[in-house]
């Protein structure tokens, strides 16, 4: 019998955006209970979230430092640590509860700087800890079966990739003093080096990733701030070359009137090319050389068992973002229950963006702002 894992949130009170997706991701499969936070530094906020959750008053904490130091005495200890909390501060939480045994589900971007990143690898490998990193489009079943297509060869060797993640949120609403729930996005105090490439970009990097297993040679990329110019990025246009001498273009934007939240790939090789939409998720386009493309939907025969295993609702009706969210954390979920069983972990079980793939989005920021430095040159990755 399955037995339900505990976990903690640091971030994400009631008025809290993406801390409320967290935990309806985490509740879809039943498989992990919140028993304890530290939601907001104003610990007023904490105690009345934590009152609607209906959490034990005892575990609900002033700040994170005092929630990881009691819940790694206690016999029933959480067996992780989900961090929603703005990106400034994601290093020393994430560093303080792997510090303290924990294993953590951190949002994205990982860090500020590619140097905590890699520090906190590091920290998760020395202490044999299971680290996540909240890239939730890579849960999507259709994304998952166009990996497993391209990685048959269906397509043949990728040749192009076109990648864009646009909204148009930051072109509606001057920031600066005037909308406070976002404002933090566009200061570097409190967002990093970047707002749009950190934000977005990195999604759209990840998902490339994902899909294709080619890493990245160099990459030009110009970063725009068309609404605060003394701000951070609202838009940027990077050129990619891969590994394999494919080269790749994203567009990604806060900016783009008449889209909400739109995200797209192509993948397009020697004999074929893969289409997907994150806002037409169920549907992937395939094309291939001197045959008429098709749309295949998740409810299609042709998608193997295996993927379908996973599917919350059945073929033929929408898949959403909070399935994909909770995708990634069921697989999360099961990895720790399985090493708490002490069983070794092998690849498979370890199908989730980690930490390592933080560290990764962490390069390619920092490696975008050095290229938009230079005058958009080429940099090497």
């Amino acid at each position: 019998m399955f037995k339900r894992l505990t976990y903690g949130m640091v971030g994400g009170s009631k008025d809290s955006q993406i801390g409320i997706v967290h935990r309806k991701a985490i509740n879809l499969h039943g498989k992990a209970e919140l028993v304890c936070g530290s939601f907001s530094r104003n610990f007023k906020n904490t105690l009345a979230t934590g009152k609607e959750l209906k959490i034990d008053e005892k575990r609900l904490y002033r700040n994170y430092e005092e929630m990881a130091e009691e819940e790694s005495k206690r016999s029933d200890k959480i067996d992780f640590v989900s961090i929603v909390t703005p990106n400034s501060s994601h290093y020393e939480v994430a560093k303080k509860f792997l510090e303290s045994g924990i294993n953590v589900m951190c949002e994205k971007p990982l860090t500020i700087t590619l140097k905590e990143a890699e520090e906190l690898k590091h920290l998760a490998r020395k202490n044999n800890l299971l680290f996540a990193v909240a890239y939730s489009y890579t849960g999507y079943s259709m994304l998952r079966y166009a990996r497993e297509l391209i990685k048959r060869g269906e397509i043949g060797e990728v040749r192009f990739i076109n990648g864009r993640y646009i909204s148009e949120w930051m072109a509606k609403v001057p920031f600066a003093g005037k909308n406070s729930r976002h404002e933090w996005r566009s200061d570097p105090k409190v967002s990093g080096l970047s707002n749009c490439v950190a934000d977005i970009g990195v999604h759209v990097d990840n998902v490339v990733s994902f899909l294709t297993g080619l890493k990245i040679k160099a990459l030009t990329a110009r970063m725009d701030k068309f609404v605060e110019p003394d701000r951070l990025d609202d838009n940027a246009s990077i050129l990619i070359n891969y590994d394999n001498g494919a080269e790749g273009i994203y567009w990604t934007s806060q900016i783009a009137v008449g889209h909400e939240n739109t995200l797209d790939i192509g993948i397009y090789g020697a004999k074929g090319s893969i289409e997907w939409s994150q806002e037409h998720a169920n549907y992937l386009k395939i094309s291939k050389v001197n045959h008429p493309f098709i749309t295949l939907s998740r409810g299609s025969e042709e998608v193997d068992d295996f993927i379908k295993n996973d599917y919350v609702t059945p073929g033929g009706h929408q898949e959403g973002y909070v399935e994909a969210f909770a995708r990634v954390y069921d697989k999360f979920i099961n990895a720790i229950s399985k090493r708490k069983k002490g069983a070794l972990l092998e690849q498979i079980d370890l199908d989730f963006p980690t930490v390592e793939d933080g560290v990764k989005g962490m390069r390619f920021i920092e490696k975008c702002i050095e290229s938009a430095e230079k005058g958009a040159s080429w940099v090497e990755f």
